[in-house]
């Protein structure tokens, strides 16, 4: 649902470009998910009876292309029937030959400025996808655990001992020293000393760091130099000697002494029955704390030293951070560059390596005496080496090429440059005219993963931005307010969706509550509303085209009207709309598109100028309306594509190869504000009118006479034709006395009353009038209190104190209408 938000968005932005004249480019692809689809394929092989472990590199690649084959395009299949307009023949895949080069070309020449390095540092470990993870790959869950209180002897002494608190038990194998706050004065005694490790009788010193937090557990803290990031920086600078317990899949080796062989969770269970047993174990107390998960496979992180290429980020990031916080790059909304400078400004190196088969493999070549050079290739490398190393002698297969590969997002951040094939050929000329693009769309979990990285990929190879805009949608979640996943099993299937409801009700159904940014509550009766919507521009479509023309009448005054005032209509909506599309506020622009045509165009247009029952129309008035519906058609169009494509076929003969998608998207015109206004009070007229033939049972089929008595506003005759015809009136009169025997209502401070055959019930008359003076009366108290503030008045645009003080004079009006009516009702 996530990707479905996110490419509607992205088809909205483009499909209306496209229309306004602009050159278009919108590129599909797709990445090669290196862990993930190693784990699928790993899986797949395990149910055929295949370990990935028996088979060469070469052989485990054929699987994964053959299974990238299968699977890789149904997403892109998905993207065509949602309407996606990208151009499809220049789809891209991370590991197509060119941007598979390209990422190659990138590492050797950040390797060569030495950006690149090889390091033993401590890393997140996934134990299930057996491969390090970069730090944004690690999702940090809240859980309930256990504080385990552990005590060991003070070395040299029988029955004195300091206690510990750990939520890690199992890792007291690793125990290199336990470590107290030097400004800890409860802690005094044991300067100097070592103390025993349980279980396994290891001495280690008592050293004093004032990174232990005194108030934590009982402010003694054991430390283990290879299974904790903090302990790991804690051993470096007080040169302990680092014990890794744990094989790359989470059990424990031999270094531990203990439970060799054992899952990590396992022997957290056993060792604490062994610590009771043998005295160590004081207490065990509730304690909730964050674990680090692996984004792909949810196995619990296991921070782990290891052996792995990095790439230096701080001069990296410098430019990258300036560029959004300076609005060179613009985010949408805003809100997000507090976060994006909070990372930027604590980025630590990229650990880009993963120990995977599936992926671009790193190129680099080690000597048989352990020195590398990267190159493109084992002649390029033999090459290097032997100029590098003085080693004239040296053989192709004497090199060997580095087992891991790259990181996905090493070839991710390359994308809006690599699609042009701008690294291969940095002067081609699709590069030169499309770089730097416009638009990105994506999830706000990312924008650390990818586009501060393309950022920063864009400075590097380019010298120049990847976008100018970058709007961030929110998270799509189920009416419970969790994020529909896979795993929860929350997430309607959308294809299935699409076939409910079509691919132009789904499309609407999610931008109409998605406000950049935030997130997407999802409800499919949302889905059910743009489906609705479809089968109101259909049937309108029905309507006009059923009508028959005599082209001998003339064009009635209300239509004449109807046609001025809808123009009206629809350019003030077209520069609202036009001005939301520049906020990136795509849901309020839709939804300004929808009440236009749900509410102006079939509820109210068509009601005025349509013909009478088997009536025949006139030629201008349908050439209006067609018109009319083609420009509806072209604004709605972005949104919702086939339904638009469909109608706009249908409503005139169009020459071969037309299509709306390359039809000119409406411009604003000027409009005539007082013409809209005269039309809302029109508009409440016929309502009321209609409210009254409700309330008394009056058939629409019977006519009636209306008598308007302006009092304090002259009379404005515009909508008289179209009152008449909506509230099907044998006359419309305005008066200067007040009409007797009759119903009436009060609009501003204008009186409108309709006579009737039978006699009015008074008392009925005044309490309608009561009830309708109390709520004007507090109406124009709030009003008042709002003017009364000092600071609202002063601080507040003008036009909204004009808005207020107008309010106040059509209540003060109202009021002054509704005491006389009542004075003369009373008498």
């Amino acid at each position: 649902m996530g990707h479905m938000l996110n490419n509607t968005i992205q088809d909205v932005l483009v499909r209306r470009k496209r229309m306004q004249g602009f050159n278009t480019l919108w590129v599909p692809g797709t990445d090669h998910a290196s862990i993930a689809t190693e784990a699928k394929v790993v899986n797949k092989l395990k149910q055929e009876g295949i370990e990935k472990s028996s088979l060469t590199r070469e052989k485990f690649l054929e699987h994964a292309w053959e299974w990238k084959e299968k699977h890789g395009g149904i997403i892109l299949e998905q993207l065509k029937k949602l309407g996606a307009s990208c151009d499809w023949s220049r789809t891209r895949f991370t590991m197509d030959e060119a941007l598979y080069e390209s990422v190659i070309k990138v590492f050797i020449d950040l390797y060569d400025k030495e950006l690149i390095y090889r390091g033993v540092r401590m890393v997140n470990w996934d134990p299930q996808a057996l491969t390090a993870l970069s730090d944004e790959e690690v999702i940090y869950k809240e859980v309930q655990s256990k504080l385990y209180y552990l005590r060991y002897r003070i070395e040299g002494t029988e029955d004195e001992y300091v206690t510990i608190a750990t939520t890690r038990p199992e890792t007291i194998l690793g125990d290199t020293a336990v470590c107290v706050n030097p400004e800890d004065e409860r802690f005094n005694h044991l300067e100097g000393k070592n103390v025993i490790v349980p279980l396994v009788n290891r001495v280690v010193p008592v050293i004093r760091d004032s990174y232990v937090d005194m108030e934590f557990g009982t402010g003694c803290l054991k430390i283990t130099p290879a299974h904790d990031i903090n302990d790991y920086e804690i051993g470096i600078r007080h040169k302990l000697k680092s014990i890794d317990i744990f094989n790359d899949n989470g059990t424990l080796n031999e270094k531990a002494e203990l439970y060799i062989g054992m899952d990590r969770f396992e022997c957290r269970k056993q060792i604490v029955k062994d610590l009771e047993a043998a005295g160590n174990l004081v207490k065990i107390e509730d304690y909730t704390n964050k674990i680090g998960c692996s984004e792909r496979t949810d196995a619990v992180i296991e921070p782990k030293l290891s052996l792995q290429w990095f790439l230096k980020m701080e001069e990296l990031a410098k430019p990258a951070l300036d560029l959004v916080m300076n609005d060179t790059i613009q985010f949408h909304p805003a809100k997000f560059k507090n976060s994006y400078r909070h990372w930027m400004e604590n980025v630590r190196d990229w650990c880009i390596s993963r120990q995977l088969w599936w992926g671009q493999r790193i190129p680099v070549y080690y000597t048989p005496d352990g020195d590398m050079v990267a190159a493109e290739n084992i002649e390029e490398a033999l090459s290097k080496a032997k100029e590098k190393y003085n080693l004239p002698e040296l053989k192709a297969e004497d090199l060997t090429q580095d087992e891991d590969v790259l990181d996905t997002w090493f070839s991710s951040w390359l994308w809006p440059i690599s699609v042009f094939d701008g690294i291969r050929y940095p002067e081609n000329e699709e590069i030169k005219y499309y770089y730097p693009t416009n638009d990105l769309v994506t999830a706000p979990e990312i924008l650390f993963f990818w586009v501060a990285r393309m950022i920063m990929a864009g400075q590097e190879y380019r010298n120049d931005i990847p976008f100018k805009n970058v709007y961030l949608t929110g998270i799509v979640r189920d009416k419970l307010g969790r994020k529909m996943s896979k795993s929860l099993g929350n997430s309607p299937d959308p294809i299935l969706l699409m076939e409910k409801y079509g691919a132009d009700g789904v499309r609407m159904g999610m931008l109409l509550t998605s406000p950049a940014g935030n997130d997407l509550p999802f409800d499919e009766s949302l889905c059910e509303q743009g489906r609705n919507f479809s089968n109101k521009v259909w049937n309108a479509l029905r309507l006009v085209k059923g009508w028959e023309i005599d082209e001998s009448i003339p064009q009635p005054d209300t239509s004449v009207v109807a046609v001025k005032w809808f123009e009206a209509r629809f350019n003030s909506t077209l520069k609202f709309i036009d001005e939301q599309f520049e906020k990136y506020r795509l849901s309020d622009a839709l939804m300004a598109i929808y009440k236009l045509v749900w509410d102006d165009f079939c509820s109210w247009y068509l009601e005025m100028i349509k013909p009478a029952y088997q009536k025949p129309i006139d030629r201008k008035t349908l050439d209006a309306t067609i018109a009319i519906f083609d420009k509806l058609m072209r604004v709605v169009h972005p949104f919702m594509p086939f339904l638009t494509e469909e109608i706009w076929q249908l409503i005139k003969d169009r020459k071969e190869g037309e299509s709306i998608m390359v039809a000119e998207m409406p411009q604003p015109e000027a409009f005539d504000e007082q013409l809209l206004k005269q039309f809302e009070t029109a508009a409440e007229a016929i309502q009321s009118v209609r409210s009254i033939r409700k309330e008394k049972n009056i058939p629409f089929k019977d006519e009636i006479q209306l008598f308007v008595k302006k009092n304090n506003e002259s009379a404005d005759l515009t909508f008289d034709p179209v009152v008449k015809k909506l509230c099907n009136l044998s006359e419309l009169t305005y008066v200067d006395e007040k009409v007797d025997d009759a119903l009436s209502f009060i609009l501003h401070s204008t009186e409108f009353y309709i006579p009737l055959t039978e006699s009015v019930d008074i008392e009925a008359e005044i309490a309608k009038l009561e009830e309708e003076l109390k709520y004007t009366e507090g109406f124009l108290k709030s009003v008042e209190k709002k003017l009364s503030n000092e600071r609202f008045v002063n601080n507040a645009p003008e036009q909204v104190v004009a808005m207020e003080r107008k309010k106040q004079e059509d209540a003060q009006n109202k009021i002054a209408v509704i005491r006389e009516q009542l004075i003369s009702l009373r008498h």
